[in-house]
């Protein structure tokens, strides 16, 4: 007797030990969204909430979009007033926390867009992690929103340097 080649798989699969299985990820993607920028602005940000319910810290080591020729990750510091965005290797996602990442801090910087994105447009993500799980997102684009200085009732000037 002959055994069917689809029953030869399943029974290779069911005979695997459970370890080998994957588990519903811990980290969860919460509220993302790119910035729309100016026509003609070669780069944008992403920012988003990764959720980790877990009892692992984790860490966000990767991100790719193909509206990007590169795409990295990014964080912002204080360097004596001046502003500066600075690459980074990794970003840490502590256990059973939140981790934002917004304007002035932790971000997913998009650089040299292969097009002009437009408020609604959205923008796929793919998010790889430290176990080698990657997390594919949509996210929208929106209009930045404008801060305003509570004391002098304009906006503060930020100066950057990249």
């Amino acid at each position: 007797m002959r055994l069917h080649p689809t029953l030869i798989a399943l029974a290779a699969a069911l005979a695997q030990p459970l370890s080998t299985r994957a588990a519903p990820s811990d980290l969860t993607v919460v509220a993302p969204y790119v910035r729309m920028s100016p026509p003609g602005t070669a780069n944008t940000a992403a920012f988003m909430t990764i959720s980790n319910t877990g009892n692992s810290d984790r860490k966000l080591v990767k991100a790719e979009s193909p509206v990007a020729r590169s795409v990295e990750l990014h964080s912002h510091s204080n360097d004596h007033g001046v502003m500066r965005m600075r690459q980074v290797t990794e970003i840490e996602l502590k256990a059973r926390a939140q981790t934002e990442l917004k304007p002035g801090s932790y971000h997913v910087m998009l650089i040299d867009l292969r097009q002009s994105l437009q408020e609604g447009d959205t923008v796929p993500l793919t998010l790889s992690f430290d176990d080698g799980d990657s997390s594919r997102i949509d996210a929208p684009v929106r209009k930045p929103q404008t801060v305003i200085d509570a004391d002098s009732g304009t906006a503060p000037a930020i100066r950057m340097q990249h």
